[in-house]
């Protein structure tokens, strides 16, 4: 039987979301699939009215579309969109890095160092929902200590569309060896504050993920689960 929490009204919308999110990030519910509502608000145990509210919120993310008279999908994107997209996210990550490295606190730092640990015993462990979560934080702690409040929006809006992509990008074990590497780099990168390294490292790690996704959509692999990292 599926454990029950309870939830305050006001937010229950918001867990809705978060759960639904990482159904959606996780393949559980593949790009294209239709959201069931009656479906989801059992297994979420939850009534319709916060499922639609959550729906809506993991719209304006761009994780679901919404199609007049057919419900709610999760989100598909072509080829070209991938390329357009990872093209933005390379640049804006780059930014991050750039201004991360000239900007964190030893606090800031000790925090990604501990949460790169962390990730590394995932990774050990082969736990890729822990690993991907951790990964996203790095990503997230970075984007942070750039201290400009206009990348960090624009990035988060931008990255929203491609955490499912990310989190299915490497099917491989090389490619997920080359992931974690560039993830050690980085933490080296940040601690010497070497900017124009940064920016340049975070660049081709997205320029990466990019190619291992157009790969699988090209094999038509994408979608099916199977091992990733981001």
């Amino acid at each position: 039987m599926a454990e029950i929490i309870s939830i305050p009204r006001q937010v229950l919308h918001q867990e809705v979301a978060v759960r639904l999110r990482q159904r959606i990030v996780e393949g559980q519910l593949a790009p294209g699939a239709k959201l069931n509502e009656r479906e989801l608000a059992e297994l979420l145990n939850v009534s319709r009215t916060p499922l639609r509210e959550a729906i809506k919120m993991l719209a304006a993310e761009g994780l679901v579309e919404l199609l007049p008279n057919r419900g709610a999908v999760a989100a598909q994107m072509s080829a070209q969109d991938v390329a357009d997209t990872f093209e933005v996210i390379a640049g804006l990550e780059g930014q991050s890095g750039e201004l991360a490295a000239q900007r964190i606190t030893e606090a800031e730092l000790a925090e990604i160092r501990a949460l790169h640990y962390e990730m590394m015993a995932a990774y050990t462990r082969r736990d890729l929902p822990t690993y991907y979560r951790l990964n996203a934080q790095i990503h997230t702690q970075i984007n942070a200590a750039a201290r400009n409040p206009v990348l960090a929006q624009t990035w988060r809006t931008v990255n929203a569309r491609l955490q499912a992509l990310r989190f299915r990008s490497n099917f491989d074990e090389a490619k997920w060896k080359r992931a974690v590497r560039e993830h050690e780099r980085m933490v080296e990168l940040l601690a010497a504050r070497d900017a124009a390294g940064l920016r340049a490292l975070l660049v081709e790690h997205l320029t990466h993920k990019r190619d291992a996704v157009l790969e699988l959509m090209k094999s038509g692999q994408l979608g099916h689960g199977g091992k990733a990292s981001a």
